[in-house]
């Protein structure tokens, strides 16, 4: 089935297009849960939550833009449903003042492979994971986290500049 199949039975309830969207879509969208859960177990149930809610509305997909991003921002909304409604994101903290420091060097990010780098992403804080994330993984503008995070434009910038210094201290100790 071509991807326009797909989703038409996909909207006709056939549970064979159904199946095979899923097959498609699951690995990446694994992938995404991973990276703003940090836990198998969780993903695994956020995966199942994200299908549910992609199958549920995949009547209002219009078809334009990509069937991938679309189902993308679907998985990313319902990890950061996940992180607000357990309060994971509590060490996202508001600041008045965003950091003035000077930019990490990403000169170590050359002698490391991409598995290594999420690696370390994945073990930065929750409120840095998930804005690190969302800005430079996902495109999202701090406008736009800050709104779906309910912090301030200020904070996002401020999360984002700590996460990348964050990784760059852990990137000079390998």
């Amino acid at each position: 089935m071509d991807e326009i199949q797909l989703i038409k039975g996909c909207k006709n309830n056939d549970s064979r297009a159904q199946r095979e969207l899923y097959n498609t879509y699951a690995r990446k969208m694994m992938a995404v849960c991973l990276r703003y859960s940090n836990d198998r177990e969780t993903a695994e149930d956020l995966l199942q939550d994200g299908f549910i809610k992609v199958f549920s509305a995949i009547g209002s997909y219009t078809g334009n833009g990509s069937f991938e991003g679309w189902i993308r921002r679907i998985f990313v909304n319902t990890a950061l449903e996940y992180l607000r409604k357990n309060d994971i994101l509590k060490e996202t903290v508001e600041l008045d003042n965003p950091d003035i420091l000077k930019e990490p060097d990403y000169s170590a990010l050359e002698k490391i492979s991409a598995n290594e780098l999420i690696e370390l992403i994945a073990e930065l804080p929750p409120g840095f994971r998930t804005v690190f994330n969302m800005f430079a993984i996902e495109g999202y503008t701090h406008k736009e986290i800050a709104e779906a995070l309910g912090i301030n434009e200020s904070t996002s910038r401020s999360q984002f500049t700590r996460a990348k210094r964050l990784l760059q201290k852990k990137l000079e100790e390998l």
